[in-house]
């Protein structure tokens, strides 16, 4: 059940206090661990990685099978539901016709005396993909996180994913990949892999980028890596903001909010509302949902943790409060939702109106499902063709151009204590 709390400064201060220790700053005794994995594997390579892959997984790999094969692959495609191959398809085309409208162009432009500015745009070129694996299976990642490396141009992806004792990758996660095209998947989790893809093995190449979510293991070691190697973010737990008036379902309300909570028992589910009768209803929902699912312990001790309603006084205050708290998801239920949307300035991606539901974002609609979590939204985007391309500043001066502002580069230049810099200007009008 959600926890009732009428909102003010003192208990929305409580709520941020709380929600930002699930943080993965929180973690430290895990560091070391984390840490001696990756020296190993920057060390040894995959040696190292086929050991862990026995003590971790339970499976045994070598040179041999330590890459999916291309009748893997098949194999693992064929063997999913005919039904949902097909859903995966639909999925992944809606995700590349949203992705391939963020793609940007280089511009160069001339100036009247002569000079050229511009910007140029290329795609990183080698790109390593994380897509968690052991008691349960995520095509969706493939897709959400494959698709606008694509789209950006990148030339080379790569994936990462643990195998079963059997040393099989799961069949779905297989499917995923074959309807992408991304033939180079290597058997290995954890921050092993994430190291592997940082530094390199006899087997996986070094990457430029490693994006895709994971446990704390593999969120300590993007973070480790990152340096090296760039990474999207280094994400905290599950997250959905429902900000709602008294004109939602309540049964809708408390589906949505059971979404996000059934991922783990560190997942934030909160209700923002001026209407305490909608409160008391959703309560009633949530009670009768947990009934029927099938993740039912882990959505209880979720709520505990994390599960909230937050009952405002007005609407304005209720808007405060998600700009505040910056959720990953935000569900906007009221009268009006797109006017209401206006007043919002901090969420990683928003959903309109009752039929907008979380899980649409998810799967199916197109826009990355790949979010800031735990207030990140405040100053991090979703992922998005932008996270897989490089910009290069382009300047082109002629000696015309160049002259015009000269004395005023090595005036500046000299007001820093920098001759050298002056001088590199002046010395081309030493004679004049």
């Amino acid at each position: 059940m959600l926890k009732i709390i009428r909102l003010n400064k003192e208990t929305k201060k409580d709520l941020l206090e709380k929600l930002l220790k699930r943080s993965t700053n929180d973690y430290g005794d895990i560091e070391d661990k984390v840490q001696d994995i990756i020296e190993n594997v920057r060390k040894n390579g995959d040696s190292a990685i086929f050991d862990y892959a026995r003590q971790f997984d339970g499976c045994e790999l070598d040179a041999g099978n330590f890459m999916v094969s291309d009748d893997e692959i098949e194999e693992g495609a064929k063997a999913v539901d005919h039904k949902l191959y097909k859903v995966m398809e639909k999925s992944y085309a809606n995700i590349k016709t949203y992705h391939e409208k963020q793609v940007r162009q280089s511009f160069f432009t001339t100036k009247d005396d002569g000079s050229i500015l511009g910007q140029r745009i290329t795609p990183i070129e080698r790109v390593g993909v994380y897509v968690p694996g052991g008691k349960a299976a995520y095509p969706s990642t493939v897709l959400m996180n494959i698709t606008p490396a694509q789209c950006a141009g990148v030339s080379e992806i790569i994936m990462c994913t643990p195998a079963g004792k059997d040393g099989k990758v799961s069949p779905v996660v297989l499917a995923a990949a074959k309807i992408t095209g991304v033939r180079r998947i290597f058997k290995t989790g954890g921050a092993q892999a994430i190291a592997a893809m940082a530094y390199g093995t006899g087997s996986v190449p070094k990457v430029d980028k490693i994006v895709g979510p994971g446990n704390i293991f593999v969120a300590l070691a993007k973070r480790a890596v990152y340096g090296h190697v760039s990474i999207d973010s280094v994400a905290g737990p599950s997250e959905i903001m429902v900000l709602a008036d008294d004109t939602a379902n309540p049964r809708y309300v408390a589906a949505d909010l059971l979404s996000q909570a059934e991922h783990d028992e560190m997942a934030s589910a909160i209700l923002v509302t001026t209407s305490e009768e909608l409160v008391n209803k959703v309560n009633d929902s949530i009670k009768k949902f947990l009934g029927t699912l099938s993740r039912r312990d882990i959505i209880e001790k979720s709520l505990e943790n994390y599960g909230y309603a937050l009952i405002a006084d007005n609407m304005e205050d209720a808007i405060d409060a998600v700009n505040d708290i910056a959720s990953e998801h935000l569900e906007i239920v009221t009268k009006d939702p797109w006017g209401t949307m206006t007043k919002v300035k901090n969420a990683g991606a928003i959903f309109l109106g009752e039929y907008s539901s979380e899980p649409l974002g998810d799967y199916f609609a197109g826009p990355d499902h790949v979010l800031p979590t735990n207030g990140t939204a405040k100053f991090f985007s979703p992922l998005s063709v932008d996270d897989f391309i490089k910009k290069s500043s382009v300047i082109c001066y002629t000696r015309d151009s160049l002259k015009a502002v000269h004395k005023d580069i090595e005036t500046f230049a000299r007001s820093e204590g920098l001759t050298a810099h002056a001088n590199s200007i002046a010395v081309r009008f030493e004679n004049e």
